[in-house]
């Protein structure tokens, strides 16, 4: 694997965790978008589901300091073996999604968040083999 896929993935990857900050802010702000997430039920998101969205922020922001510390673009981290070790969790983490995410009650959700987490994973698995 080259340093210029890794880097490349973590780049697309981290454009993509922007995106979905940027999703999640929308659904805390009040967004009618809630059928893409959080299985769909809502149109716009409860207090609780908003709070989970701001849960994910944060999360999102910890998995680009990781993917983009492990691809060598960061150094943040001072335990190179946890930063390797916790992208394969990542990687399976957005795998698990997938099948969570196609198993959605919500087909706009099954529709965009498993594909997007196929996506995920497989950068990640890009980033981790770098």
């Amino acid at each position: 694997m080259s340093d210029a896929v890794a880097t490349g993935a973590a780049a697309v990857f981290c454009v993509l965790m922007a995106g979905l900050i940027v999703f999640q802010a929308a659904l805390i702000a009040g967004a009618p978008l809630g059928h893409f997430a959080w299985g769909g039920q809502d149109r716009v998101l409860p207090i609780r589901k908003r709070l989970g969205s701001a849960t994910s922020i944060g999360l999102y922001l910890i998995f680009a300091v990781l993917v983009l510390q492990r691809a060598g673009l960061a150094d943040v981290i001072p335990w190179p073996g946890v930063v390797t070790v916790a992208t394969w969790v990542l990687a399976g983490y957005f795998l698990l999604g997938i099948v969570l995410n196609a198993a959605s009650r919500s087909r706009p959700e099954r529709w965009t968040m498993a594909p997007l987490c196929a996506v995920l994973a497989g950068l990640t698995v890009l980033v981790a083999l770098g």
